[in-house]
């Protein structure tokens, strides 16, 4: 039997960043995935500023993070073959195996990996006991289960999963190359939806190393012939569903696998228990369409590993009682409301033909055209500005060099 305060089922952004955070904390801590290599897996690719890069300072390690991904500098924001602003950017690319990988290199002692699959979890108001593939006993004050959608474990707990929106949204990921020249003229483009009969939201594309990675966002069913179009005949269905979308981009070519991932929204029920705690996807989806999964996971994390962890680790037992406060949590609470509501709000935006969606679609056109404009006037005014001041810098001189010459004779 090992002994430990933490331990920690799932090795992805989740589980990796909480192993990271509570090992710098000193708090002994076992973090268990079966992957000592990371696998490709198709989920975050970047990482946007603001917010996330926030919650990233929170962990400790965001500067060492970031030096392992591409940042892009400047998003092209675009919609039926308008481009509508270059605006500066804070995003930055790095594909997630890649990402875990990083952060797993931050993980400092007492906190391990342990490279196992978690085959029994037992759970009380004291310790907890988890039993591995590899045979090991494992006795941990408390457990966080971090292991995304997988179900086995939490259903030997009684905890279920209340599927809110079946399907709510399809991401599709690819690499996009130029035809026919070296390089895109945007270092990253936002491309939105041409028409709510497409029923694409946007397509984002931005650097990740050498490469122009591409996220297409749709709403469509699972088994809609389309997608099955998308990942045969990708430049050909992307060119239909969005016909404008050239005029920005240039002719392109797309190399590699295509990646399809549908996304169910879902929420946990009877996840009240004492000694384990749920984070990220573990505990509610979100949908890739509105960005805010890694907010999610990061404030689920940053709560539980900064606020909630080292207090109760003050006290004996670990009862529900306790877990309750992190559950409660207003900083959570508000996270998880703010992406379930954006959710639905996009999807509305996307797709929706009434007369308040159809305005909200007109106002985000004319805000983005409007800041695009703005930003021209202001480089416009600038950049006249400093004309002007070089043009006065040198006729001071050359009056002075007259003066001089004056002088002289």
């Amino acid at each position: 039997m090992r002994y430990t305060d933490i331990a920690i089922i799932g090795g992805g952004l989740a589980g990796s960043t909480a192993a990271a955070m509570l090992g710098r904390a000193g708090i002994p801590t076992l973090l268990i995935d079966p992957h000592e290599n990371y696998p490709f897996d198709f989920r975050v690719e970047k990482l946007s500023g603001g917010s996330q890069v926030d919650l990233l300072q929170k962990t400790g390690f965001a500067d060492s993070l970031l030096r392992s991904t591409t940042h892009d500098g400047e998003n092209w924001i675009a919609r039926a073959g308008y481009l509508l602003d270059k605006r500066p950017s804070q995003q930055f690319g790095i594909m997630y195996d890649a990402l875990i990988m990083a952060i797993r290199s931050e993980i400092p002692k007492p906190a391990e990996l342990v490279y196992a699959k978690v085959t029994d979890v037992s759970t009380s108001d004291d310790r907890q006991k988890l039993t591995l593939s590899n045979g090991e006993s494992i006795s941990a004050r408390l457990v966080v289960l971090a292991n995304g959608l997988n179900i086995g474990l939490r259903r030997n707990l009684g905890i279920e999963r209340q599927i809110i929106s079946p399907c709510h949204s399809i991401s599709i990921g690819f690499d996009l190359a130029p035809a026919g020249r070296a390089a895109f003229a945007f270092p990253a483009l936002t491309y939105f939806s041409e028409r709510p009969s497409g029923r694409i939201p946007y397509l984002t594309l931005f650097p990740v190393g050498t490469k122009m990675r591409a996220n297409l966002f749709a709403y469509r069913e699972a088994d809609d012939p389309w997608l099955r179009e998308m990942r045969q005949k990708p430049v050909e269905t992307m060119n239909a569903a969005l016909p404008r979308l050239r005029r920005i981009t240039g002719e392109y070519t797309v190399s590699g696998d295509v990646k399809i991932r549908p996304a169910d929204l879902h929420v946990s029920t009877g996840y009240r228990q004492p000694g384990i705690v749920l984070v990220g996807d573990a505990f509610a989806t979100t949908c890739p369409v509105t960005g805010t999964g890694t907010d999610k996971v990061l404030t689920d994390v940053t709560q539980l590993c900064n606020v909630h962890i080292p207090a109760w680790l003050t006290t004996e037992g670990m009862n529900e009682a306790k877990i309750a406060s992190y559950y409660e949590d207003p900083v959570k609470q508000a996270c998880d409301a703010w992406s379930m509501a954006k959710a639905f709000s996009f999807r509305k935006v996307t797709l929706d033909r009434g007369i308040y969606w159809r305005a909200q679609r007109l106002a985000r056109f004319l805000a983005w055209f409007g800041e695009g404009n703005l930003r021209r006037l202001r480089k416009a005014i600038s950049a006249e500005a400093k004309t002007h001041a070089h043009s006065s810098s040198s006729s001071s001189s050359s009056s002075s060099s007259s003066s001089s010459l004056s002088s002289s004779a």
